[in-house]
């Protein structure tokens, strides 16, 4: 069986609008990175999200459950509470996409300092790839990373894989695991993104078979 879990309610989920995305933004694009990858952690809501995750990935999973996360501190922060204890493995496959020069822009800012965009990321946002030497597309960039860490799943040391990871790389990941057009996938995120801490079940007989979501209730 496979788990992907997005991440539990981060400061960046709850202070959107008042709190990251100030025009001017006040940090440069590297810096903005680093925050949103090395300091952005859990809200008190995520941690009863936690709370949430660590019961239900127990009646789910089996005894000792390969764990993967990304490298973004609320991911792996969330992986520590949900299944306390337990090794975990971090692993750059299961980043979020990587926005380069975009991080933390409002749209204001970004249509304002890279108009070349603009189309690309209102219509086409799959392939919009933001500025800089690591901006990377959902198209590209993170469908890439989603199927190599799905061709590698073999080889896991449990018969459970659980891999906590982002909204956009759990859209890519369904497109991989669901056999699905990464923008129909993105259509379905317009009217509902995957919540906080819900895990999507897939099981594994040479092909992956989706198999349900459970959602937190708090």
């Amino acid at each position: 069986m496979l788990f992907l879990v997005r991440h539990a309610e981060s400061i960046e989920n709850a202070t959107k609008y008042t709190g990251f995305y100030e025009n001017p933004r006040p940090w440069t694009g590297p810096a903005a990175h680093a925050l949103s990858r090395d300091v952005v952690g859990l809200t008190p809501r995520g941690f009863l999200q936690c709370l949430w995750l660590r019961q239900t990935l127990r009646d789910l999973t089996g005894p000792g459950p390969a764990i993967r996360t990304s490298q973004y501190r609320r991911a792996f922060d969330t992986a520590a509470l949900a299944l306390p204890g337990l090794p975990y493995e971090v692993t750059v496959l299961l980043n979020e996409q990587h926005y380069g020069a975009a991080t933390y822009m409002t749209k204001q800012e970004l249509y304002a300092t890279y108009p070349e965009g603009t189309e690309d990321r209102q219509t086409r946002k799959h392939l919009w790839t933001p500025s800089g030497a690591d901006g990377e597309s959902l198209a590209c960039g993170v469908l890439r990373r989603a199927t190599a860490f799905v061709d590698c799943l073999h080889t896991a040391s449990a018969a459970d894989v659980v891999a906590f990871t982002h909204h956009t790389a759990i859209l890519a990941l369904r497109a991989v695991l669901e056999r699905r057009p990464v923008t129909e996938l993105v259509d379905e995120a317009r009217v509902r993104k995957t919540p906080n801490a819900a895990v999507r079940v897939y099981e594994v007989d040479g092909l992956f078979h989706a198999r349900g979501t459970a959602q937190p209730d708090c």
